[in-house]
């Protein structure tokens, strides 16, 4: 893991491989770990795989009150600026991919292709905001243990954390280690993250929708609205997972995005 002063604060971040650029989003209340499988994997195949911790989050600075999608995305750009990387494809699952749809509205000029996993493209709704809000009083209040074990059955399908307990255990633990005030100050700024519905049908560059067949928090049908509005996106639904499909079905999800990326750029 490295890291590098920037815009104010620190970011670590992992950079395997060399290639084409693929970078990789994490989702809350994660870190750069959860892209692991993909680390080793993608930069075995041909591609320069960059993996940062966000703002708040693993070995990244936190930052407590607010942390807006903006802000992550010109962390984001700041980092890449930072290691030469003019153009990407970029990938993000969950706020992670909400993330990448920041990006794509800030700065489409440098993104070669896309990559959404499990996520949604709507604005909080007025419930949403206020449940955000005591969800990120309950975590600078409790911290995050009660909570992680709480939705690891969300985030992981239940017949998976019995089959894969080693990927429940990294699960939680990434939840557990989280910091309370990192995870707040992103839980508020998603409250306040805009509507990408509108950038959908703008979207100019290779697109590939995943999600997990049996994901409650963004359920198949938001994968399909994505898939309907982006322009020749394609889309992949993978049986036997849940929220976190690079983790329980690493195989089928690295094969299914390898496919995508070969088709679409050739790696060096």
């Amino acid at each position: 893991m490295s890291t590098l002063p920037l815009n104010g604060i620190t970011i670590g971040y992992e950079d395997a491989g060399n290639g084409p650029a693929l970078v990789l989003v994490h989702g809350h209340p994660f870190d750069r770990t959860m892209w692991r499988p993909q680390l080793d994997r993608f930069a075995r195949e041909g591609w320069r795989v960059i993996a940062p911790d966000l703002r708040g989050y693993g070995q990244t600075t936190v930052v407590p009150g607010v942390t807006p999608l903006e802000t992550f995305a010109r962390d984001l750009e700041a980092l890449l600026d930072a290691l030469g990387v003019d153009e990407f494809v970029l990938g993000g699952l969950s706020m992670g991919g909400q993330i990448v749809l920041e990006c794509q509205r800030l700065f489409p000029h440098r993104i070669r292709a896309l990559l959404l996993a499990d996520t949604s493209p709507h604005a909080e709704t007025a419930d949403g905001k206020i449940a955000r809000e005591d969800q990120a009083r309950r975590l600078l209040r409790e911290g995050l243990a009660s909570y992680a074990h709480e939705v690891l059955p969300t985030m992981l399908a239940p017949h998976n954390i019995r089959l894969l307990p080693a990927t429940a255990r990294h699960v939680l633990r990434m939840m557990t280690t989280a910091s309370p005030e990192g995870a707040a100050a992103a839980l508020r700024g998603r409250a306040g993250r805009p509507d990408y519905v509108d950038l959908l049908g703008d979207i100019a560059v290779p697109t590939l929708v995943v999600v997990g067949e049996e994901d409650e928090f963004t359920p198949v049908e938001l994968a399909k609205f994505l898939h309907s509005r982006i322009p020749g996106a394609e889309l992949s639904v993978i049986e036997g997972a849940a929220h976190l499909p690079n983790l329980e079905r690493e195989v089928v999800f690295d094969d299914v995005v390898l496919d995508f990326l070969h088709a679409v750029i050739t790696p060096e």
